[in-house]
């Protein structure tokens, strides 16, 4: 590895590396052994790191036949190279470029303005425009689609770089650390273990604990309830804290945890580096913070003027910072897609101002909370040999909420919008509290990734994939408050920490030969004389659902934007390989506000033919634009396949990922129970909850079966009559009339949601029917789960119970029968067609 020699002399003993050379294994482990005899019991290593695990020192003691005659021998515990640093790594979610302070936003960052004053602050970082595929990216220091995220893992498909799998060749930097010599952990959000494979019987191989990481503390999947996480674990157990813990909120929590955890390792292993990767899960929707950060934020009035004011407030501060050059250009108000804001009604308005004083809010709550970690890093002697990234948003701001917002983003999954009116008379004083899954109108957004254009899920344009990101390092960076702007993408964030932890990347692990990384070290950034320096990076692709660019020294093709990132619900563009190419020189337009592909037909097809390139180098092929219709692809969970289920009398945590799933079919549950002289109470099975989910329950004896569709009403069969003391079976079939998820091969979303018809039976008499409209298409509440004889995360009827809800009787029997429609062979004819007339 080549060392910057300039940085390095402090923290390495003279002569013990020169610049440029690379780091030789005997010599390395001679250099650094520590003071105590090898064998001994204190006795420490550092390892040349190109085998992981490192092999072991040669049994160095004597061995007789008898113990007092012999002299034992223990490994040498494994340390890091002298001087290597702390590493702090920070990454929130769904934060535009212009939301910060610190990069020009109204929002109050003051943790994030820290470390840039202290560090260095980054204007031309760049992610992948979507959760996963930037965490996959940013831990393996390989592309997205290398690593296996071509999307989320809720939308996993088939192929090498969609499949949500991080193959055994790309060990993670927690893995790499860890096995030399670093204590590692991670807090927060953990959108990289494959949805298909979050069970309590594993595999556990994909999972924080099984990627390099000694301690796990988070949620799994891409987001959850910030009030009443049901997705929430220890390393691998799953754990239900809110409902013991009043006032319970998970950015404060994951925090408190992370600080412990930070004086644990200060108190056991004060000279042992330690990694510690932070994501909270703010700003994802649900956005929410505290009723005190929301009033401290909406007594500031910071968007009582709107979102076309706040872009051009946003762009005066991005210059007056310098983090925008004094030549960018405001990119236009799409008005042809989203209303001005005084097209608006007063309704409109004060609904929308609610929305950004609590999305602003949950930002600078996740921010202070960010801040108390620092605190605590500085309070236990550590800052100054931390190097601590903190990245802005692993995307541009997110358009998930609707043209006009919404208080259940699992509603706008199953393309249910809430009008303005429903929100302010039924969510306007909940917004923001446990009652609501909110998220906020696109415009917002839109203005948050100011000055450019777009947002998350855009991979083409920078509103989808700018970061802000500061960099400290006191003991090393000198440059306090120094601006870079050289391209940079979030692979570069591993090869940095090798780098200036003087690791290098292994060439083999557990027998696995690595494949290479593919980002390029930031470090030549820190030294003041290179801030000038050109980008080291001088390629990277982008794609994301079908949508795609190229930067390359200094010029940015992209493919013009054909779905709006708030279309998710609807048959995908059939010929995502067709591109409709714009072009920006972005060393005379940092904003991507000038076209001029056709003044430069020949740059066009230099840099379209090493698009393609890159594509088939990085797994990016096939190219698929479908968004919400990959959530109901079939995927291998343990269940996959399966239609007949037999549960235990109780069981809890059964997750989405494995869960067998009733959308879009028949089904039918029976249930054979023993109640008591009150005819029982209480949860016999249920998925999902407040926000969409269903429940077979009893109610005060009687039984019931409940649809919670979207949490904007409830659909309840139930017996009239409460049951009698002793033995009865309750059974509830639902025939179903749509043709089921086989549409989706032909890019047909007519199969799903359809209606059916619900029948109650008790003993045998059926004692309600209905019919249901319209099913539920895509998805129920993601951060909550399949339960058995009780209730975890929240009700699916706030009205009837409160979560534990635990059965009074007894479960002798709980089956379910699954029948998904099969296409006739005229069916698929008809479909056939209609996809080739949508083509044509």
């Amino acid at each position: 590895m080549i060392i910057f020699d300039r940085f390095r002399q402090a923290l390495i003993r003279p002569g013990l590396l020169a610049a440029g050379l690379v780091l030789a294994a005997a010599g390395a482990a001679a250099a650094q052994q520590s003071p105590a005899p090898l064998g001994s019991p204190a006795a420490t290593r550092v390892i040349d790191g190109l085998q992981l695990p490192a092999p072991g020192v040669p049994f160095g003691g004597k061995i007789e036949r008898n113990a007092l005659q012999s002299t034992p021998f223990w490994q040498p515990r494994t340390v890091p190279p002298e001087g290597a640093p702390n590493v702090l790594l920070i990454l929130t979610d769904d934060v535009g470029f212009g939301a910060p302070s610190t990069f020009g936003g109204v929002v109050p960052t003051p943790a994030l303005d820290r470390i840039a004053e202290m560090g260095l602050r980054y204007t031309n970082m760049h992610s992948t425009a979507l959760c996963s595929p930037t965490r996959a990216a940013l831990l393996t220091g390989r592309n997205h689609h290398s690593a296996g995220f071509g999307v989320i893992s809720e939308q996993a498909t088939g192929f090498p770089g969609y499949d949500s799998i991080i193959t055994k060749d790309k060990a993670t930097i927690g893995r790499v650390l860890s096995d030399n010599g670093y204590n590692t952990s991670w807090f927060g959000k953990n959108h990289n273990t494959p949805g298909f494979q979050i069970s309590m019987m594993g595999p556990f191989d994909q999972w924080p604990t099984g990627m390099g990481f000694d301690y796990f503390y988070g949620f799994m999947g891409g987001d959850t309830s910030q009030w009443t996480p049901g997705n929430l674990f220890r390393n691998t157990t799953q754990i239900y804290p809110s409902q013991t813990q009043k006032g319970f909120n998970l950015i404060t929590a994951m925090a408190d945890e992370a600080i412990d955890y930070l004086a644990q390792l200060n108190t056991l292993g004060p000279d042992q580096p330690w990694f510690v990767y932070y994501a909270p899960g703010g700003t994802h929707a649900p956005h929410h913070p505290t009723p005190e950060w929301i009033k401290k934020i909406t007594d500031m009035k910071l968007f009582d003027e709107g979102w076309n004011k706040l872009r051009d407030t946003i762009f005066a501060n991005q210059k007056r910072l310098g983090v925008i050059p004094d030549t960018a250009e405001l990119t236009a108000w799409p008005s042809d897609l989203l209303k001005d804001w005084d097209k608006l009604t007063a309704d409109e308005q004060k609904m929308f101002i609610r929305q950004a004083n609590v999305y602003a809010a949950y930002l600078a709550y996740t921010d202070a909370e960010i801040g108390r970690v620092i605190d605590a890093v500085e309070a236990n002697g550590d800052l100054d040999n931390t190097l601590i990234i903190y990245i802005s948003g692993d995307n541009g701001s997110s358009a998930e909420g609707t043209l006009q917002g919404t208080p259940n983003e699992v509603a706008m999954f199953n393309g249910v919008e809430v009008p303005v009116e429903v929100q302010l008379k039924d969510f306007y004083d909940l917004w923001g509290s446990e009652y609501t899954y909110n998220h906020m109108a696109v415009a917002w957004s839109w203005a948050f990734d100011t000055p450019f254009k777009w947002t998350k899920q855009i991979s083409s344009h920078f509103g989808g994939t700018r970061q802000g990101m500061a960099i400290a390092w006191p003991k090393v960076i000198t440059d306090k408050g120094g601006i870079r702007n050289q391209f940079a993408h979030v692979i570069d964030i591993v090869p940095t920490i090798l780098e200036v932890s003087d690791i290098r990347q292994p060439s083999v692990v557990d027998g696995i030969a690595q494949s290479p990384i593919e980002g390029t070290s930031l470090a030549y950034t820190f030294d003041k004389a290179n801030a000038g320096e050109p980008s080291h990076h001088r390629t990277q692709y982008f794609e994301m659902f079908g949508n795609y660019a190229l930067y390359h020294e200094g010029w940015s093709l992209v493919d013009k934007v054909k779905r709006p990132s708030w279309v998710t619900f609807g048959p995908a563009q059939p010929d995502p390989a067709t591109p409709d190419w714009e072009l920006y020189d972005l060393t005379k337009d940092w904003t991507q506000n000038t076209d001029v592909a056709a003044a430069n037909p020949e740059k066009v097809k230099e840099l379209e033919a090493i698009w393609w390139r890159e594509a088939e180098k990085y797994q990016v092929l096939p190219l698929d634009a479908s968004v919400t219709g990959r959530i109901v692809t079939p995927r291998p969970s343990v269940t996959a396949g399966r239609r007949e289920f037999s549960f235990p009398p109780r069981m809890t945590g059964i997750s989405n990922g494995v869960a067998p799933t009733i959308l879009s079919a028949s089904y039918t549950f029976t249930a054979e129970v023993t109640v008591p002289e009150d005819g029982g109470n209480g949860m016999i099975i249920t998925q999902g909850g407040r926000f969409a989910g269903y429940g077979l329950y009893i109610d005060k004896g009687k039984p019931t079966f409940d649809w919670n569709l979207v949490g904007l009403k409830n659909q309840t069969w139930q017996a009239k009559d409460a049951l009698t003391p002793g033995k009865h079976t309750i059974v509830f079939d639902f025939k179903y009339d749509g043709l089921g998820i086989a549409t989706l091969a032909f890019n047909n979303l007519s199969g799903i949601g359809q209606s059916g018809t619900g029948t109650l039976s008790v003993d045998g008499k059926v004692v309600d029917t209905q019919k249901m409209e319209q099913t539920i298409p895509i998805i129920l509440a993601w951060d909550e789960n399949m339960d058995i004889g009780s209730d975890t995360g929240t009700p699916v009827n706030d009205k009837v119970y409160q979560v534990p809800f635990d059965f009074t009787g007894t479960i002798d029997s709980l089956k379910l029968v699954v029948d998904h429609p099969q296409l006739s062979d005229a069916d698929k004819a008809k479909l056939e067609a209609a996809m080739k007339k949508a083509a044509d």
